[in-house]
């Protein structure tokens, strides 16, 4: 669909978020607790399309943004090591305490189970998981590379391009690559293991400023102004568009592959300056009764 000339993006399309479950796929999410920021086309003058993932950057400002551990395991076994023979496999993580833990199969010539209990914390940018403790199959792993004269870091031969890579016994995670589409840009600064979650906290250091929402009392939304953007047939020049979910009890599952049928299943309020307010029903709602207080299409 061509791009009228007047369409084109002058400016990023300002962006805020908050108790949204960003799903990088059908089956794992990103639990954006808040985050500020911006998107844009890869293209420069192109405007933010929603129906290609591929073409545009998120970059994210300021946002507080966790995973359970159900998505971690996706995100490692279906992305980081979603490759022929990798030298990690069936991982499973999990929360003990402060600490993260991790189960799974190292291949150096034969499968070897491992169970790890690491600390996390933040080494340029970077989030880095420090083993405090070990076992394989049965032994002190930590004893035994030590012993043995081996590291993580000699004995696996990781996907730096996918975003993890080791330094001594510990493993480094790049959160701008790690991630399928779209691209993000962000600066981590601190990690830590709360409530089921690893929560991870951005800071760019630009500090844009706070976007004023049209409707605050939606309490999980996400809030585009300004650019241009684009939505299947709908084309929002100097955008202004706040989305919610039609079920306020529960964070607002998104998933940007199946925004129009999220859209089909909700409605949309003009508003008197001329932006939308668009009400979406939650990804895995679709399809079910709406639960009792849902807001239903007028």
């Amino acid at each position: 669909m061509p791009t009228p000339s007047e369409a084109a993006a002058k400016a990023p399309t300002e962006t805020f978020m908050r108790n949204v479950w960003f799903h990088i796929d059908q089956d794992s999410y990103l639990d954006i607790h808040s985050m500020r920021g911006e998107m844009m086309s890869k293209t420069p003058g192109a405007p933010l399309n929603f129906d290609n993932k591929l073409s545009f950057v998120m970059k994210v400002d300021t946002g507080t943004i966790g995973m359970n551990a159900t998505s971690l395991d996706i995100l490692m076994n279906r992305y980081i090591f979603g490759y022929p023979n990798p030298p990690l496999r069936n991982l499973h993580a999990g929360f003990a305490g402060k600490q993260l833990k991790q189960t799974g199969i190292i291949h150096k010539i034969v499968d070897i189970p491992f169970t790890m209990f690491a600390d996390v914390s933040v080494s340029n940018g970077l989030l880095r998981i420090h083993p405090t403790k070990l076992d394989i199959c049965g032994i002190n792993g930590l004893g035994l590379l030590k012993a043995v004269n081996m590291t993580m870091q000699k004995m696996l031969k990781l996907p730096k391009e996918r975003g993890i890579s080791a330094e001594g016994n510990d493993l480094l995670l790049d959160p701008n690559l790690a991630l399928p589409p779209p691209k993000v840009e962000l600066h981590l600064v601190a990690v830590r293991v709360e409530n089921d979650e690893l929560v991870q906290v951005f800071d760019a250091g630009r500090h844009l400023p706070e976007l004023v929402l049209p409707h605050p009392e939606e309490k999980n939304t996400m809030y585009f102004r300004s650019g241009t953007l684009r939505m299947g047939k709908l084309l929002m020049v100097d955008a202004d568009m706040q989305v919610a979910d039609t079920d306020s009890t529960d964070p607002f599952d998104f998933m940007i592959d199946r925004y129009n049928e999220q859209l089909v299943a909700g409605f949309t309020r003009n508003q008197p300056n001329y932006g939308l307010l668009v009400f979406m029903r939650d990804f895995n709602d679709l399809g079910k009764p709406p639960r009792p207080g849902e807001k239903l299409a007028p």
